[in-house]
């Protein structure tokens, strides 16, 4: 992929996939870096060549007005468009990956960035399971 753009298929748009990441013991993996969370999977049945496919959740729990949760979700994907570059992932990799806020209120986009980039790191250094090894479900 050339350029610093994001892409469709850079998406985890799959609701099966979705399920699946969030399903426990379907061999996921978290990491917690405030103000976000990531949980990430192996997932080899992916069609799309990208070697991560993400998606961010910011709960109406957390950020009550829409307003602050779709600043928090740009400020968020920025930091995530700008940093995969510094950290890239394993050749053959295949993650999905959910990018949880985890915070009360609206934090500035250093912080944001700052999270992202030991996430990503943590993601990088993510051993990935041989191909003779039994798949899980998509």
């Amino acid at each position: 992929m050339k350029g610093l753009r994001l892409y469709k298929k850079e998406k985890l748009c799959s609701t099966t996939a979705i399920e699946t990441l969030f399903r426990r013991g379907s061999g996921t993996s978290a990491a917690l870096a405030w103000p976000l969370r990531a949980v990430w999977r192996h997932n080899p049945r992916r069609h799309s060549d990208a070697p991560v496919a993400f998606l961010i959740s910011v709960p109406k729990k957390r950020l009550r007005h829409a307003v602050d949760r779709v600043a928090m979700r740009r400020r968020i994907r920025e930091a995530y468009r700008l940093a995969r570059l510094e950290h890239p992932m394993p050749e053959g990799a295949r993650l999905d990956v959910a990018f949880i806020y985890v915070a009360d209120k609206l934090v500035d986009y250093q912080s944001v960035a700052t999270a992202m980039s030991r996430l990503l790191d943590r993601l990088a250094d993510t051993p990935i399971p041989a191909a003779d090894e039994p798949a899980q479900d998509a």
